[in-house]
C-alpha cells in the first residue's frame, strides 16, 4: 500500500471512534456519547425505536458494530454491564483496532502487490 502502517492506524482510530460516535447519536435515545447508557445496546442501538429508519439502519450496521467492538460485544465477557469508565473502554478498543488495522493493511498490501 502506498501509505504507512502507522498512518493507516491513526486513520482506522479516527474512523472508528467517528463512526461510533456518530451512530450511537443518532440512533441512541441518551443523546450523544461514544456509547449508549442503559436502555440501549451497545450491538442494537435504535433497533426497538418507534422511528422506521432508525430500525432499519440499525439491522444495516449491526454487522459493521460486530466487527469493530469485537470480543467485547461477546455474552461471555461482561465487560459493558459492569459500566466501566470510559478510558477502560477506549484503551481496549485501541488496542483491539491497533491489531485488526495491523492486519488489514498487511492483507491489502498484499492483495496490491499480487
Amino acid at each position: 500500500m502506498g501509505i504507512s502502517r502507522k498512518k493507516f492506524v491513526i486513520l482506522f482510530f479516527i474512523c472508528g471512534f467517528a463512526f461510533l460516535f456518530v451512530t450511537t447519536t443518532l440512533l441512541g435515545t441518551t443523546g450523544p456519547r461514544g456509547f449508549p447508557k442503559a436502555p440501549d445496546s451497545v450491538l442494537t442501538t435504535g433497533s426497538d425505536s418507534p422511528i422506521a429508519w432508525k430500525r432499519a439502519m440499525s439491522k444495516i450496521i449491526v454487522p459493521i458494530k460486530i466487527v469493530l467492538i469485537g470480543p467485547l460485544a461477546l455474552p461471555q465477557i461482561n465487560f459493558l454491564k459492569d459500566d466501566p469508565p470510559p478510558p477502560f473502554i477506549s484503551i481496549y478498543l485501541i488496542f483491539y483496532w491497533t491489531i485488526l488495522a495491523s492486519i488489514l493493511h498487511h492483507l491489502l498490501g498484499k492483495l496490491k502487490r499480487s
